[in-house]
């Protein structure tokens, strides 16, 4: 198997494109894992991320960044390219946006295959994942004020549920909450980020007999 049995998996099992509105609802959120968790009770407001899949020769991998340690909030958190969708945009105008303003990734050089399922954030923003992908390992420069740093995850260790694990934490006077980590090398990969890859797994390889067999002929 090779890198294109993952590219046809992803166009066939992703939503296509046309198929995303303003007003669609959450599949997946950060209350998945905490279904008694209060909500804010207000009209979610609309975001997208750019999940860039490079087709490396030797495996595919996915473009993550670490947020700047000088942003007002989720600061050092490991995040996909992406932010809030302006006036007028799609999901895939601001996701391709945000990445170009975040680490100036070429609009040009992505191949948007599909979007992934809306996630609804415990801060009140409903993600829609913009899937692209990158034939070639691209050039990107990440912003000082936004980006610290820039780095590739395998894509077979991102889709390996034994890399994927419930971690917790108590804020005082408040209940515990639960979120999807998976730590890789020396980064840690949660909440909302790795919730999308969680989702994106199941989306893609959830209905398979051996779900890591097949991750693993993709990532080939």
């Amino acid at each position: 198997m090779s890198l294109s049995t993952l590219r046809e998996r992803l166009i066939e099992r992703l939503a296509p494109v046309e198929a995303w509105a303003p007003e669609l609802g959450a599949a997946r959120s950060d209350f998945d894992l905490n279904p008694d968790a209060p909500r804010a009770g207000k009209t979610l407001r609309p975001a997208a991320v750019l999940v860039p899949i490079i087709a490396r020769p030797d495996g595919a991998t996915v473009l993550l960044t670490r947020r700047s340690d000088n942003l007002a909030s989720h600061t050092g958190q490991i995040a996909f390219p992406g932010g809030r969708l302006d006036p007028g945009e799609t999901a895939v105008m601001a996701a391709l946006r945000e990445a170009n303003e975040e680490v100036a990734l070429d609009p040009g050089v992505v191949e948007v295959l599909g979007l992934g399922d809306p996630y609804e954030t415990g801060t009140g923003f409903l993600v829609t994942p913009v899937i692209g992908w990158l034939a070639e390992p691209p050039k990107v420069t990440p912003s000082p004020a936004e980006v610290a740093e820039v780095f590739e995850a395998p894509w077979d260790f991102l889709m390996d549920p034994a890399n994927h694990r419930r971690d917790s934490y108590q804020l005082e006077g408040q209940p515990l909450r639960w979120f999807w980590a998976m730590p890789y090398r020396e980064r840690y990969i949660w909440g909302a980020t790795a919730g999308i890859v969680r989702a994106l797994r199941d989306r893609l390889y959830g209905d398979e007999a051996s779900p890591l067999h097949a991750a693993g002929e993709d990532a080939a």
